[in-house]
């Protein structure tokens, strides 16, 4: 590959790969179209009956749909368009071809998650997708990549020729430290591209029937020299809520046709709310708002995400702020914490639509921001934002349910040092560009709060479900997918400056399919769920409970610590109980630290490799590993090399492969 490749010959080749691997269409043009299949993250969905979030709409996957088009995948690659797809496939289309949805039941609203390439320099296109019910043509969508393709090195950068952003750093491309390497190596450009996909929402105007059918063609003479569809998901979309006691934000100057920003307008209604004690309703429209509204002891409620849109532009600031904010947009924030935070704030039935393309970490560019207690959040679609939800305690009390939160530059969901007693709920993420969900106890210990029945899938960078510190927190219900690189679907992680773990932790009843990811700078495949210990030791009372892990790309469980202190820190004490495992590409257990775990009726199949993978801290002791496992009973099942847990494996036996080679498992099926 040519170091001055173009972005489109790059994507153009990244599909190509995808194509080598592919599988046939679900159903030529000419054929007769197979019956509506809906899936829940690429899954049966009775494999994760009872866990993820209960969502509006049905999700149906574009490689299972009838097409004149070539599927892509599977692969689970980083930096390919097939790895950031749904249940790692999706489907390519050329100008001229199609992708048909046969409608599982009625529906009169659509959301495509879809890519195109960038430009050339950077900075993304539009082009046109047509979308027609039963053979008549409905509408044409503008999509865009304006807010995906990113490149480089972390903090990334648009720009698909930008030398490398830290060529202090160790990267796997040259083994080496570019800056201390002689002679420079070259490295390809563009470098590691990444976040390929967005998605947009369509009302089609009618009530369809199921069975209609759904065509997504590019037309011919599109710019876009492919168009890769995804998932199409549809739903029956209400009427709009109507609020008539209320501070109707119209009558303040909200203009619902978007010309003229509405950000005083809801500052007057908001006042004038409060003063009579009223909620503010704000009816359909689409509203320009480019800064924050700060929002203390009022309820904001829209005539549902459909309806009323928020939408703004991001906005350079003449200076930084005192925060390190170089640019503002469109968002809801409390008050700082410092300030004393808001309370008693409730938001809901609208969408928040950013305008973030770049990751700038001190920029106050979130969704929903500042410390808010005592409040909640329910029914939001929030897009293009830097992260969707943001808090900085100390706050507590918030309540967040039945989002809907897209296309993020970093984050969906953090709570950030000192939020306790909260819970986040029935909450869908996608395409997250770093944690899905993050409780992260910096300066501050997290306590008391719950992520529960929550989806998260295809997290470009980093975890699912992060948990970094924090005290008698529960992860329960949850289903994770698709992670693609560095990091995996749940991560417990004693790292990023974070208070120690106290009390109790517990990850339970969660799912995660195709997780764990393949490490760069280690060289090796992480766990669907994984512990490391990097600031400080893990040491409280965590709990394993009643997850199934699908379809691991590498190990279920991995417990590890990095090489500088791998003598220094240890995990503990963690019980797994009443755990199964269906597939793994090496092994159940990977052990890369000092310390111990228990092990109750942790039941696998399809294990790709020895059972437990145990290198301990890599000191090959003669007493064994420094890592000590305990056989509670009832662990069953295993792999080509026998039980997954046999007792010559126990308490302590080296059986370290630093790198086994990886067994593709099958798919995951009933138990």
């Amino acid at each position: 590959m040519s170091r001055h490749i173009t972005v489109a010959a790059l994507t153009a080749a990244v599909v190509g790969l995808g194509a080598l691997t592919g599988a046939p269409a679900a159903q030529g043009a000419e054929g007769k179209p197979s019956a509506p299949k809906v899936t829940r993250a690429g899954l049966d969905p009775a494999l994760v009956a009872g866990r993820g979030a209960d969502v509006s709409f049905a999700e149906q996957e574009a490689e299972n749909a009838a097409t004149n088009g070539t599927v892509i995948g599977p692969d689970r690659t980083a930096y390919t368009l097939p790895a950031e797809a749904s249940g790692r496939t999706a489907v390519s289309l050329k100008p001229g071809e199609h992708v048909e949805f046969t409608l599982p039941e009625a529906a009169n609203a659509i959301t495509v998650r879809y890519s195109i390439p960038d430009a050339p320099g950077g900075g993304g296109i539009t082009a046109p997708l047509d979308v027609a019910v039963n053979g008549k043509k409905r509408s044409t969508m503008t999509l865009t990549s304006q807010y995906s393709w990113l490149y480089n090195q972390y903090p990334f950068t648009n720009d698909p020729q930008a030398g490398l952003l830290q060529p202090g750093w160790w990267i796997t491309e040259c083994s080496c430290v570019p800056s201390e390497t002689t002679p420079a190596p070259e490295i390809t450009k563009p470098f590691r591209p990444s976040h390929f996909y967005d998605e947009q929402r369509l009302l089609l105007g009618k009530r369809y029937r199921a069975g209609d059918k759904v065509r997504l063609t590019v037309p011919a003479g599109s710019r876009a020299a492919w168009t890769v569809i995804d998932v199409l998901d549809s739903e029956l979309v209400g009427l709009p809520h109507v609020e008539l006691r209320a501070a109707n934000a119209l009558l303040f100057g909200a203009d619902p046709t978007g010309r003229r920003d509405s950000a005083d307008a809801m500052d007057r209604a908001i006042a004038f709310a409060k003063r009579k004690n009223l909620p503010v309703y704000v009816p359909p429209g689409t509203y320009q708002v480019n800064r924050h509204i700060v929002v203390d002891d009022v309820t904001i409620r829209g005539a549902g995400s459909w309806y009323t849109k928020f939408k703004g532009e991001q906005v350079a600031l003449p200076a930084p702020a005192a925060d390190g904010s170089v640019h503002t947009g469109v968002g809801f924030y409390g008050k700082d914490a410092a300030d004393g935070g808001s309370h008693d704030v409730h938001l809901s039935g609208f969408a928040i639509e950013g305008d973030v393309r770049e990751r700038i970490d001190t920029d106050q560019v979130n969704g929903i921001g500042g410390a808010m207690s005592d409040s909640s959040i329910e029914g939001l679609h929030i897009r293009h934002t830097k992260v969707g939800m943001w808090f900085d305690g100390p706050m507590s009390n918030l309540r967040i349910k039945g989002n809907v939160i897209v296309d993020q530059i970093a984050d969906a969901i953090n709570f950030h040092g000192g939020v306790t007693g909260s819970q986040v709920s029935h909450t869908f993420v996608r395409n997250s560009g770093d944690d899905g969900l993050a409780m992260w106890s910096e300066k501050r210990a997290n306590a008391g709060n719950t992520f529960a029945r929550n989806t998260v899938q295809s997290p470009v960078l980093a975890n699912g479900i992060a948990i970094y510190g924090g005290t008698d927190n529960t992860v329960s219900g949850n289903l994770v997918a698709d992670p693609v690189r560095e990091g995996s679907a749940l991560h417990v992680g004693a790292r990023f400056g974070a208070e120690p773990f106290r009390g109790r932790l517990d990850l339970t009843d969660n799912t995660t399919v195709r997780a764990g990811t393949y490490e760069l700078n280690w060289k090796i495949g992480l766990g669907a769920v994984w512990f490391f210990a990097l600031d400080r030791d893990i040491d409280a009372d965590i709990r394993v409970t009643g997850d199934h892990f699908l379809d691991n790309t590498y190990n279920a469980i991995m417990l590890v610590t990095d090489w500088p202190v791998k003598d220094t820190y240890k995990i503990q004490g963690v019980r797994f109980e009443d755990i199964r495992v269906d597939g793994t590409g090496t092994s159940v257990v990977s052990a890369r630290a000092a310390g111990s775990a228990t092990f109750e009726n942790v039941d696998a199949r399809n294990v790709g490799a020895v059972g437990v993978n145990n290198c301990g801290s890599f000191n090959f002791t003669p007493a064994g590993s420094e890592f000590s496992l305990t056989d509670l009973g009832s662990n069953d099942g295993g792999g080509t090399t026998g039980d997954w847990l046999a007792p010559w494996l126990l308490p302590n036996t080296i059986t370290c492969d630093d790198r086994p080679p990886v067994v593709a498992p099958p798919a995951p099926g009933a138990w």
